[in-house]
């Protein structure tokens, strides 16, 4: 028989996991953004360097596992620490939160350039075309033509990628970082009941996926002002 008491008991304690996995999953997906916007700039702008190094680097980090990713950077390079001493970034690398972080942020990235890259080519020549028309050139362009359109493109599968993030961050408590499923691990070593508290930990992920998904729609509203003149009128 399920235990409601002790699964309402769980879900107070999983939720105080809650703050660290949202500063995770925002903190590494506002990082991941930034590198995967220059990274898909390089790519399409760079001329056959820079879209050697993009491809690179997506090939490495789109086609090896995130947890393996993650054990290298926060194991593995525990290897070098007298090296990562003398550089003055071994107080970086022993935290097992900045190199969850630093994982989640290089891996993202990887997805996010080519959602960023394929956004930025389907903005049509006509549409530059017409805005060069109009006077506009280099950051106005970019800026009030380019990036709107490709944010609009890009939206949907970058939406994807952040629900994949905030799942993703439950990797995280393989290296000790008491997380949702962190917390969930460690009642599972107490109590030694692993069917109440994990449907009370995928019951939390996806009440955060549901309003995350709500507030993506809201945002792709707002961008496409077609949408919004259709329906007032």
């Amino acid at each position: 028989m399920t235990d409601i008491g002790f699964m309402w008991d769980t879900f107070l304690t999983l939720l105080t996991g809650v703050p660290l996995t949202l500063e995770l999953a925002v903190t590494s997906i506002l990082a991941g953004s930034i590198l995967a916007l220059a990274l898909s700039l390089l790519a399409v702008t760079g001329g056959a360097t820079g879209r050697n190094i993009a491809s690179a680097y997506v090939f490495v980090f789109r086609g090896s596992p995130l947890l393996v990713q993650m054990f290298l950077i926060y194991y593995g390079l525990g290897q070098f620490r007298h090296g990562l001493q003398d550089l003055g970034l071994w107080w970086f690398f022993r935290e097992p939160y900045w190199c969850a972080v630093l994982a989640l942020t290089l891996n993202t990235a990887a997805y996010c350039s080519e959602i960023f890259r394929g956004g930025l080519r389907a903005v049509s020549s006509q549409e530059i075309e017409a805005a060069r028309a109009c006077g506009m050139s280099g950051v106005l362009l970019f800026r009030r033509i380019i990036l709107p359109i490709a944010i609009r493109h890009a939206l949907p599968a970058y939406g994807n990628e952040i629900i994949l993030m905030l799942k993703a961050t439950a990797l995280a408590s393989v290296i000790t970082i008491m997380e949702v499923t962190g917390l969930a691990g460690k009642l599972i070593a107490d109590s030694f009941r692993a069917f109440e508290i994990f449907i009370v930990a995928g019951a939390i992920y996806l009440a955060i996926n549901f309003i995350v998904t709500r507030m993506l729609l809201l945002v792709e509203f707002w961008l496409s002002p077609h949408m919004r003149m259709r329906l007032q009128s």
